[in-house]
């Protein structure tokens, strides 16, 4: 694929020197002199010294040919109009980094339609969900967002204490816009009907709003709810510390801010309802005992220091608090992290680089549609309605869905949901679906004509 990255800092960097590896027509724009030299020594590909808001810049970088632009600087307006001017000038498809603020107001001005921008994403947010994951969702064996976030799938396996347990889907009656996805067991997997039957030991994929799939989730597996909140520190009031808080907040987490600047803490203090922040230093040992951190169900280290996020999260796990996660900014460190880190107590380590790259690598691809994540009975796919498809402006219940496959959410603007049987495709919409290898082509015919 021709690709355009637009930054050449922590998040673009990272990302052009995968993209150079897997040996895709990369250019590279980037306004810092150094940074522009300094890729181009380690780079097989073409990086460009300019501005990638500036047409002539982008002309040069061949965009008008381009499958695809990321626009990955640290700066929201340069990248708004780096991927809008693309699209103009014929950029197949333009995805763009936001400061995290501006992502959150998804929900009151759609950014992507008005730009004319395929996909926003913020890397903060993306590092924070992935802290989130394993917070939220201790007992799932996958957790993935799809849908701009309004719709989560995660992997259970079911319990033989849950009342699921030989009763089919059917009998079960979940909640609407709950959607069993995917069975797998020990003799192969399936796209499940109503009529089929979970048993013990069975490993499901379940979509849902995240709210509505924490009941779900514990009903299939142990069948019973912890009623007390987790205890959860973080430390870092910064963007990561906030988002992650956001998440936590809502769902009934006993959350506490450790920041050691005053004024940021005042910030947060106004903008979160349920947290509680403190002015404290938690590289001090002796402010972290007088905290009780070493009670703790989770600390988290989410500054932008990795030696610091480290460091304390071995004197969390040295006073006895049950599970630590630190940011690690440096990917290579991350998986490094990750490979000994239960040895000295700390349970993952996330890169906001790396989560950036897994990310954005799901769109490239020269189909037209885009694998969200690979299961053992299908691929989770995301496919855009064309104007002249067949199933454009039928309710869901009408259409001929191929055997194998499954859709589970649908994305309307900037509203997504689990499809009920009465909801109306229209041309345009985004389709997410778990399709086996034989009914993919099928499946995305439908979409198309």
């Amino acid at each position: 694929m021709k690709i355009i990255v637009v930054g050449a800092g922590e998040i673009g960097r990272h990302l052009a020197l995968s993209l150079a590896r897997e040996k895709h027509d990369t250019v590279v724009i980037e306004t810092d002199d150094r940074l522009a030299d300094d890729l181009d020594r380690q780079i097989d590909a073409k990086v460009i010294t300019g501005n990638g808001a500036s047409v002539n810049v982008l002309v040069e970088a061949d965009a008008p040919e381009c499958d695809l632009l990321f626009a990955v600087t640290s700066d929201n307006n340069t990248n708004i109009v780096s991927c809008s001017i693309a699209k103009q000038l014929g950029a197949k498809k333009v995805i763009c980094r936001v400061h995290p603020e501006l992502q959150r107001e998804e929900w009151l001005f759609d950014h992507r339609g008005h730009f004319d921008i395929d996909h926003i994403f913020s890397s903060e947010r993306l590092a924070a969900v992935e802290l989130s994951k394993f917070i939220r969702n201790p007992d799932s064996l996958l957790v993935e967002e799809i849908a701009r976030g309004r719709i989560e799938l995660q992997q259970i396996q079911i319990s033989e204490k849950s009342d699921a347990c030989n009763r089919s889907l059917r009998d079960l009656k979940f909640p609407n816009r709950i959607r069993v996805g995917a069975i797998s067991r020990f003799e192969g997997s399936l796209i499940p009907t109503a009529d089929d039957v979970l048993q013990a030991g069975d490993i499901v994929t379940v979509f849902g709003e995240p709210r509505k799939l924490q009941e779900i989730v514990t009903r299939l597996g142990n069948g019973s709810a912890n009623d007390e909140p987790l205890r959860t520190v973080i430390f870092g009031g910064g963007e990561y510390g906030f988002s992650l808080a956001q998440m936590l907040e809502g769902w009934g987490a006993r959350v506490r801010i450790f920041e050691a600047d005053p004024e940021r803490c005042e910030s947060l203090t106004h903008r979160l309802g349920n947290t509680t922040v403190l002015n404290i230093d938690a590289t001090s040992l002796s402010e972290m005992r007088e905290e009780q951190v070493g009670e703790a169900d989770f600390f988290i280290a989410a500054t932008p220091e990795d030696e610091d996020n480290v460091m304390t999260c071995l004197q969390a796990h040295n006073l006895g608090a049950k599970n630590c996660l630190s940011i690690i900014h440096r990917a290579d460190y991350a998986d490094a992290m990750s490979a000994v880190g239960e040895k000295i107590g700390i349970m993952a380590a996330v890169s906001p680089r790396e989560a950036t790259r897994k990310e954005l690598m799901r769109f490239v691809t020269s189909d037209r549609y885009h694998i969200i994540q690979s299961l053992q009975a299908g691929d989770v796919i995301e496919s855009t309605v064309r104007d002249e498809s067949q199933i454009a402006g039928q309710k869901v219940s009408d259409i001929d869905w191929p055997p194998g496959s499954g859709l589970v959410a649908l994305l309307h603007g900037i509203n997504a949901a689990v499809p009920a049987a009465d909801d109306v495709i229209e041309a345009g919409d985004t389709l997410y679906a778990i399709v086996s290898p034989k009914a993919k082509k099928k499946f995305l015919k439908l979409l198309s004509k």
